[in-house]
């Protein structure tokens, strides 16, 4: 049971990592500091982790890369709004 709480912990802390970035991106309309190839390359490894997590049925890992993913592509979209 500890470590299905691990999971979850795991699971909201890199799920919303992003979330600074993109309220820094909002206020300040820039995103000069951000490397897109780095958000391309994260974007990337997190599609491969939602489709491991989908190959073992493992609904934790399915979350955090899906909603990881999401925050990802929202910062993105901002790079290039506001580049």
């Amino acid at each position: 049971m500890i470590w299905h709480a691990v999971g979850i912990i795991a699971t909201v802390l890199t799920s919303f990592s992003f979330i600074p970035q993109i309220i820094k991106a909002i206020k300040s309309k820039s995103v000069k500091d951000v490397s897109i190839v780095t958000l391309f390359q994260f974007s990337l490894g997190v599609s491969f982790w939602t489709l491991y997590g989908v190959y073992l049925k493992n609904p934790i890992i399915i979350a955090a890369n899906i909603t990881t993913l999401a925050t990802l592509l929202c910062l993105i979209w901002l790079y290039f709004k506001f580049r």
